[in-house]
Formats: structure tokens, C-alpha cells, sequence
């Protein structure tokens, strides 16, 4: 406890600032993530079969590779395209599509959970396909997948320690353990204030969720 105590009265600062990044890159990599998960959940109910079969493969792929491999195809080869992206929105766009593909996995599978009855009821009231998309089935599919958003949130939040494999412009919590092991041999120390951050931001997370699908539950 004495090390921890000297650790933190050192570099206290440090560790919120890092945290405070972690949480930034969480937001900016969870609030494009999910929007553009719904857009690609919406646009494979059409009935357009090559739009829906490239979406597949668009989940699949991202849904399946692994985030550091992603990241760094991002960061070292797409260059040799003639494409250059800096660090940190390298690891926002690894985090976004990743999220993304989670995102529309999971709400293709809460939209199963929505009665076929309800759509062809709105059908029968002439309401247009798009809008019964929209207004009926996935309001309801997203109050069917709180708890997994909320699991994916929390695993989006741990996955910015991808930060540490590039030279970002900053330093998230993964990465200042890193350079704290390497510079005040303080690792032991420095790894368990960090572990006891990511664990308070992920009860804080889960917390959330809980109350949220609460709420929802009622509004069903």
C-alpha cells in the first residue's frame, strides 16, 4: 500500500489524464460505432440481396479480426496505398468498425426477438417499410439488447489499451503503466492502480446498463 501511496502522490495526475483518455477514446469509438451498427442493421432488412450480402461480409470480417491486427493494417499498410492516418484516429476507426460490427451482430438478433405480427399489423395500417424499421421494430430491438450493448461498451473501454501498441499522441492507462514499469520500476504498483481504474470504469459501465434495461423493462 506504502508503493501505491507513493506512486499516486507522484504521479496521480498522470493516471487521471490517462483515464480521462480512456474515456475519450471509449465515447469516440462507441457513439459512431453503435450509429453506424444501426445503419448497417437497417440497410440489410432491405430487400436488396447484394447490398445485404456485402453487409455480411462487412460484419463478419470486423466482427472476427482480431483488433490489433486491424489496427495495425490500418496504421502500416495502408500507406502503401497512399492512405495516411495519424495514430489516433487509427485506433477511433480500428475501435469504430469493430463496434460497429457488434453492434448491427447484436441487433440483428434482438430484431429476431420482435413478433413478425407486429410488422405485418403496421403493413396493414399502410405504413411504409422504412418507417415500420424505424418506429416499430427497432425501438424494440434496442430495448432487447441492453445488457449485451452494455458488455460491449465495457469491452470497447478495455480495448483502447490498443493504444499502447502505436506511438500515440498520449498516453491512455495500458500505456502509462508501460513506460512507468520501464522508467520508476514502479510496474506491480502502477499495474494495480490501473486494473482498479478499468474495474471501477467497468462496474460504473455495467451499473448503467442495469438501470438502463430496468427502464426499458418498464416501458415494454
Amino acid at each position: 500500500m506504502g508503493e501505491i501511496a507513493r506512486l499516486l502522490a507522484d504521479h496521480g495526475p498522470a493516471f487521471g489524464q490517462a483515464l480521462l483518455l480512456t474515456w475519450k477514446l471509449t465515447l469516440m469509438s462507441f457513439v459512431p460505432g453503435f450509429l453506424l451498427g444501426m445503419a448497417v442493421t437497417v440497410l440489410r432488412l432491405l430487400p436488396l440481396p447484394p447490398l445485404r450480402f456485402v453487409l455480411t461480409v462487412y460484419v463478419e470480417i470486423f466482427r472476427n479480426i482480431p483488433s490489433v491486427a486491424l489496427l495495425i493494417f490500418i496504421v502500416f499498410a495502408l500507406p502503401d496505398l497512399n492512405v495516411l492516418i495519424d495514430y489516433e484516429p487509427a485506433v477511433v476507426l480500428t475501435l469504430t468498425l469493430v463496434c460497429s460490427a457488434f453492434t448491427a451482430d447484436y441487433l440483428r438478433t434482438g430484431i429476431n426477438t420482435v413478433p413478425g405480427g407486429q410488422a405485418e399489423a403496421a403493413l396493414s395500417l399502410g405504413m411504409r417499410p422504412m418507417r415500420i424499421v424505424t418506429d416499430v421494430v427497432l425501438p424494440q430491438a434496442l430495448r432487447a439488447v441492453v445488457q449485451p450493448m452494455t458488455s460491449l461498451l465495457i469491452a470497447l473501454m478495455l480495448s483502447t489499451s490498443l493504444a499502447s501498441q502505436v506511438p500515440f499522441p498520449g498516453r491512455e492507462l495500458t500505456t502509462l503503466v508501460s513506460k512507468l514499469a520501464n522508467d520508476a520500476a514502479a510496474g506491480m504498483a502502477a499495474f494495480a492502480v490501473a486494473a482498479a481504474m478499468y474495474v471501477a470504469t467497468g462496474l460504473l459501465i455495467a451499473w448503467a446498463g442495469a438501470a438502463l434495461e430496468k427502464k426499458v423493462r418498464i416501458l415494454r
